[in-house]
């Protein structure tokens, strides 16, 4: 099954319809010049208000590893994503501080984007058409990737059952397209949500 991301949370109401709608995965971004930027201090308070059951995903850009592996090991998230320029070493740097698991992004423009993340040691990677640039990427490119993978970049309520249906990915995360005026929007969230679930059952 097709495991859902819900990223950018940064208000308790995020979390009250993130909570409702059970998604496995939301995201906190800690990348300063970010509009979804929240504090670590924030995320720990929006940590408490989270369904247990629902995994904290950190987004950070080349963050001291030292300060990604402390708010793994104080629970304020579960999972580290890593979208800079973070590299092998970095990981394994981040993998002697914690065994907590790592996603790492890429960006897809071309076949060798696709062999650089088939051959990542980070748990997870992530597949997007940039940095959080909201559009899509060329699906075609990843229709042979052989290991698990997030999927990113132009997702919608509209279009991300038949992401699920050509693809099955992992998982599939979204940003702005669950958001109206720039604030995440519970109607947007559900109806993602429930386009994955549906494609699921069929």
């Amino acid at each position: 099954m097709t495991k859902i991301k819900l990223c950018g949370l940064s208000r308790p109401c995020d979390i009250e319809a993130a909570n409702e709608l059970k998604p496995e995965y939301i995201g906190f971004v800690f990348v300063s010049n970010r509009r979804r930027y929240i504090t670590f201090e924030k995320a720990k308070e929006l940590k408490q208000l989270l369904d247990p059951e629902i995994g904290a995903v950190g987004v950070f850009i080349n963050e001291n590893p030292e300060s990604v592996a402390c708010l793994l090991n104080h629970g304020v998230i579960d999972i580290a994503q890593l979208h800079g320029s973070e590299d092998e070493d970095y990981i394994k740097q981040l993998r002697a501080l914690t065994d907590k698991p790592i996603i790492r992004a890429f960006r897809i423009e071309s076949a060798r984007d696709i062999e650089d993340a088939e051959h990542c040691s980070a748990d997870y990677v992530l597949l997007d058409s940039g940095a959080g640039t909201g559009t899509m990427f060329d699906w075609n490119l990843i229709q042979n990737v052989k290991r698990p993978y997030f999927l990113a970049g132009g997702l919608l309520p509209d279009n991300v059952g038949d992401a699920v249906k050509m693809l099955r990915p992992f998982a599939v995360d979204v940003s702005s397209g669950i958001e109206t005026d720039g604030v995440k929007d519970k109607i947007k969230m559900a109806a993602f949500v429930a386009a994955v679930r549906k494609e699921e059952r069929l």
